[in-house]
């Protein structure tokens, strides 16, 4: 089974909500990456979604616009952050998602970035940029190798287009919780529970609530609605204020264990 899927079913089963996090690969070095992956697994992540640097990343705010350029400037390519998936495989099977733009499989080819991404060892893609109606036979293939294809869903997302989308997801929808980029936030959407109640009525899949979650109180707050909570910004902030220190992994690994304990209180 699936790990992503594997994950959820066990969470379900025992009462508890998921922790997903969010890092740029390569930010500092692709070693820190698989350092960092490592540490969250012990932590309590659930989900390591690991963002595949890119020149233009449209649906990202200031933070992860910076730690993407790290990325670029550290050498890292899509290649590079499959073979750390596979570093990161030796020694755990933490669920991995890449949050991906389309431009970079595109140029590898479909149906090669899929093989080489379930080969090495991911178990989901986050296209931003891949909309349902134009992913022709990208699902298709995404089956066929095991992997999930998940999709976004917006707070402006009709309620049509959104029952088209959560049929065609697979692993969990991921919640977009405001209008905007990827960004630390003051508060959270004071209509998510409704929004995540939408969703619901279309799906069994989980519903994962991200973008703006920044400390732990938010994180609670959010894994009280939904299935699951995504910090990103917030722990990519971590990184770069801690950059190339010794005590980097300890320092983010220290940040991430209390907003996973804080999404595991509920």
């Amino acid at each position: 089974m699936n790990r992503i899927v594997e994950r959820f079913a066990r969470l379900k089963r025992e009462g508890k909500k998921a922790f997903i996090v969010y890092i740029g690969a390569g930010d500092p070095s692709l070693d820190a990456t698989r350092q960092l992956g490592l540490a969250f697994d012990k932590a309590g992540v659930d989900v390591l979604e690991l963002g595949v640097p890119f020149s233009d990343p449209l649906a990202d705010g200031l933070v992860n616009q910076l730690a993407a350029q790290r990325g670029l400037e550290s050498g890292t390519t899509p290649p590079k952050v499959l073979e750390t998936v596979t570093a990161i495989r030796r020694d755990s099977q933490i669920p991995v998602v890449l949050y991906i733009y389309f431009n970079l499989i595109h140029r590898v080819g479909l149906e090669r970035f899929i093989n080489d991404a379930a080969k090495a060892g991911v178990d989901g893609l986050l296209v931003l940029d891949l909309p349902p109606e134009e992913a022709g036979d990208y699902e298709a293939l995404m089956r066929k190798a095991g992997l999930c294809n998940i999709y976004l869903v917006a707070p402006t997302t009709p309620e049509k287009r959104m029952e088209k989308i959560a049929k065609r997801s697979a692993g969990f929808i991921y919640y977009v919780s405001r209008e905007g980029v990827t960004g630390m936030q003051d508060k959270v959407a004071a209509d998510l529970a409704q929004s995540v109640a939408k969703i619901r009525a279309h799906t069994d899949l989980p519903v994962a609530v991200g973008f703006g979650i920044s400390n732990p109180e938010q994180a609670k707050l959010v894994a009280s609605v939904a299935d699951g909570v995504v910090v990103g910004s917030a722990v990519v902030n971590q990184i770069a204020q801690h950059g190339r220190s010794p005590e980097l992994i300890s320092k983010v690994g220290e940040f991430v264990k209390s907003l996973a304990d804080a999404v595991k209180s509920i």
